[in-house]
């Protein structure tokens, strides 16, 4: 993966990654753009989110073109922190791994399984891995100085 970034305006895509943020995956049907918003698990060099094909349209959209785009943001509005990776790629749909879902979801709902949303605990091998694999990925720290105008 080729890594571009303002070394002024830089940040550690190690760690911004292992955040609970959401990706937003750009895919294409039928000569139309379209943007899902997911939960993601980075993990040796590729980016992991979960998919219910009878639910979800992603993955149908990934099996007939894998070339695809995903942006990720950590926005606070309050400091004014605008910390961005925008990824160029491709993905592939591959067969349900409980443990790897497991890390994705520990990060957003936490550890223990009994607290987690009925939703969360019933995925089997019904439900899809969609893997995407960065060829790109732009990092850019855009933060900003607040306006005071939140804090009245």
């Amino acid at each position: 993966m080729r890594v571009f970034k303002d070394r002024s305006r830089a940040f550690d895509l190690e760690e911004f990654l292992r955040k609970p943020l959401f990706a937003h995956l750009a895919t294409v049907e039928d000569d139309m753009p379209k943007d899902s918003p997911l939960w993601f698990h980075w993990e040796k060099g590729c980016i992991w989110m979960i998919a219910d094909p009878s639910y979800d349209r992603f993955s149908r959209r990934v099996e007939k073109h894998s070339k695809c785009a995903i942006g990720i943001v950590d926005f606070v509005h309050l400091t004014g922190k605008v910390l961005h990776a925008g990824f160029r790629g491709s993905s592939t749909v591959e067969p349900f791994d409980q443990a790897l879902a497991k890390r994705l979801l520990t990060r957003y709902v936490g550890s223990n399984e009994e607290n987690w949303d009925p939703r969360f605990k019933q995925l089997n091998d019904q439900n899809q891995l969609v893997c995407f694999f960065p060829d790109t990925v732009v990092i850019r720290d855009q933060s900003f100085t607040p306006s005071n105008s939140f804090n009245k």
